[in-house]
């Protein structure tokens, strides 16, 4: 067990609770829920993403109870109050790898005394997790909405006897030879450039954001800023390829200059005083929470995350499900102020035409960046209830 206390009931709105549960793969989850008292209920698991937490939220768990639902949202492993896993840079990532991160959101599932969610809805490095449980579990995760962050499907079994080509990022020595070369490319470009995801890889990147020299506070102040609609820089358009060109439009928070870190990258966008006083969907009192939880663990096990996709390690596991779909009812929700809607060019085509069998729709939400259930949340209740309910907003 841990010596951590749940969630404080004053950070939390009237009728939601928070408290811990052990999910039978080694974490004891922390989670926050609303709608409990019925067990006949339907169920919907909430997976966060970076740098998120179950608290990400807290403005759509009780209006969703209160249309009828148990609503329940963890700390993802790695995160806020979970334990059980592994810290550090030089540990296993296995844990950390997406088959394991379903297999977290399953055995949460199963500890709740349920045999299915009727849906589970990801936002963020949530929405790979919340695809996978649909792909591999439809039996018990029977419904899907992804958030923010496109899903390609499963990657396919290299064809003996094809000549690989470099880019094909559905075999594991090629994705690492192809990510390689984009960022060789991306050095080389007059403004020399590097991804992000490839520097939340690095050792020093869980430092640099940690103990920055504006304040862990003001880091992840200008973060959520920068991201979301409030930074009127943020006009999306799809790219047409994964290459150095093309990602080098994309902006610095996730194609970012060679020599800066995150932390310096953001901080050339901190809102000013009367910016942060007018924004009301994380005003500081709830900025203060992230900062909290992220001074007592840290970045580095939720990088982590990021270190098993930019390996390449275990593409190979999950290339046991080359060619399934996603079977389920699925839709796509993002902020029409979202790059991560198209900072992998041709994913959000192939989630509607090619991985989803029953998809619902892609809605993109007005007054909303990357951060859409927190900056409207009532946009967000409206369109997940519609999809639930079998009908569109």
């Amino acid at each position: 067990m841990t010596d951590l206390e749940p969630f404080d009931s004053s950070l939390l709105a009237p009728g939601v609770r928070a408290r811990f549960v052990d999910n039978g793969n080694g974490l004891t989850v922390h989670i926050l829920e609303a709608g409990w008292q019925d067990a006949t209920r339907p169920c919907l698991l909430l997976l966060h993403g970076f740098p998120e937490l179950a608290y990400s939220w807290r403005a759509v768990i009780k209006p969703l109870a209160d249309a009828g639902y148990h609503v329940v949202a963890p700390d993802q492993r790695g995160y806020g109050r979970t334990t059980g896993c592994t810290d550090g840079y030089d540990v296993d990532l296995a844990p950390f790898r997406m088959i394991n991160l379903a297999r977290d959101a399953l055995g949460l599932v199963t500890a709740l005394g349920r045999r299915y969610v009727d849906a589970v809805i990801g936002h963020d490095f949530g929405s790979p997790v919340a695809a996978w449980c649909a792909t591999i579990r439809p039996d018990v995760f029977r419904a899907v909405v992804l958030m923010s962050a496109p899903f390609g499907g499963a990657p396919a079994l290299p064809v003996s006897g094809r000549r690989v080509n470099a880019r094909d990022r559905t075999d594991p020595a090629a994705a690492i030879a192809a990510a390689a070369a984009v960022h060789s490319e991306l050095a080389q470009l007059p403004r020399p450039r590097k991804h992000y995801q490839w520097y939340y890889s690095e050792r020093s990147a869980n430092d640099d954001m940690l103990h920055c020299a504006q304040g862990l506070q003001a880091f992840l102040r200008a973060y959520y800023h920068v991201k979301s609609a409030d930074w009127p820089q943020n006009k999306p358009y799809p790219l047409s390829a994964w290459s150095a060109n093309e990602l080098a439009k994309l902006p610095t928070y996730y194609v970012m200059d060679r020599d800066c870190d995150m932390a310096a990258t953001v901080a050339l966008h901190m809102p000013s005083a009367q910016q942060i006083a007018a924004c009301q969907w994380l005003p500081d009192a709830q900025l203060q929470v992230y900062a909290m939880e992220y001074a007592r663990t840290g970045f580095q096990a939720a990088l982590n995350w990021y270190r098993c996709r930019t390996s390449g390690r275990f593409v190979g596991e999950e290339q046991l499900f080359a060619g399934r779909t996603i079977d389920v009812p699925a839709c796509f929700i993002a902020g029409k102020s979202d790059w991560g809607t198209y900072q992998k060019a041709g994913e959000l085509d192939r989630l509607q035409t090619v991985v989803c069998t029953q998809y619902a729709g892609t809605h993109l939400l007005d007054g909303a960046g990357h951060w859409v259930q927190q900056e409207q949340p009532d946009s967000v209740v409206v369109t997940l209830l519609a999809f639930l309910r079998g009908s569109r907003p």
